[in-house]
């Protein structure tokens, strides 16, 4: 029987970025998932905060070399790899120099969320999904990580639903305490549009506050959970109401076979439906 593929993507991942509830957990999944049967893929955006010597990236040429539109403007595609020898596993990172060369992640020196971090989420899970595409490798689920990611769920269920490669592709966001104080750029409804996003999403993105962009992230995903002991009480709420299969949080010695369970879930719902 064919192994499930499992496509996760992730603002952040240790070693290569310091310990927090995402880079911990993004490192720990992939490897748990992948050792209860499943076949995994990873992906992150190359910050400049990551050493890349230390780390000993280095580009894949094969892969690089698209040019990604974001609000019509061209933004050259550059895939980076590297490995996590005690996982077995390797990570694909996204890179540009106008969107992740500055030597942060999502803010600057003094706290300040980048303006662009709109921008720079649709070109992230942009140059994820032409990445796979060029690899050959069909998801069955994307599992999304951090707000920076959670938009992968409205390119799967409304720009790339067309594309065979990605038909039958499901996406599940894990719900964290991690979020942004200030609204997004306030043309990013504008610029989904670019991206053919449908007018009916689009017009739900007006406000580009953090909850309200969690809760139309989580309106279209086909399977959410909460991967913190004690969620916020606002995304909790968020969580309640959303209509799709749902997770709790589970503690980590549990979280390989229970998740991998769940994405079984994921897809079989799909098919039953």
């Amino acid at each position: 029987m064919e192994k499930k593929k499992v496509l996760f993507i992730s603002q952040e991942i240790f070693p290569f970025l310091p310990k927090s509830e995402i880079s911990s957990t993004s490192r720990r999944l992939p490897q748990v998932v992948q050792e209860a049967g499943k076949e995994i893929r990873v992906f992150t955006p190359r910050f400049g905060a990551i050493n890349e010597r230390r780390h000993q990236l280095h580009e894949v040429i094969r892969l690089s070399g698209l040019n990604i539109s974001i609000d019509d403007q061209d933004h050259p595609l550059i895939i980076k790899v590297a490995s996590v020898s005690s996982a077995r596993m390797q990570v694909y990172f996204i890179d540009n120099d106008d969107y992740f060369k500055r030597k942060t992640t999502v803010q600057d020196e003094k706290g300040n969320y980048f303006a662009d971090n709109d921008e720079r989420a649709m070109f992230f899970c942009h140059g994820v999904l032409e990445t796979v595409k060029k690899l050959g490798w069909q998801p069955d689920v994307i599992h999304c990580h951090g707000w920076l990611t959670g938009i992968m769920a409205l390119y799967i269920k409304h720009v790339f639903n067309k594309d065979p490669h990605f038909k039958d592709t499901k996406v599940v966001y894990s719900f964290y305490n991690d979020s942004f104080d200030v609204p997004w750029n306030e043309r990013f409804f504008e610029k989904l549009k670019h991206d053919n996003m449908p007018a009916e999403i689009v017009e739900q993105l007006k406000d580009t506050s953090f909850l309200n962009i969690t809760k139309v992230i989580a309106e279209n995903c086909d399977g959410v959970n909460i991967a913190v002991e004690n969620l916020n009480p606002e995304l909790r709420t968020i969580f309640d109401q959303v209509d799709c299969l749902k997770q709790e949080y589970i503690s980590e010695e549990h979280q390989g076979k229970e998740l991998s369970a769940f994405f079984d879930k994921v897809i079989e719902a799909s098919i039953l439906a």
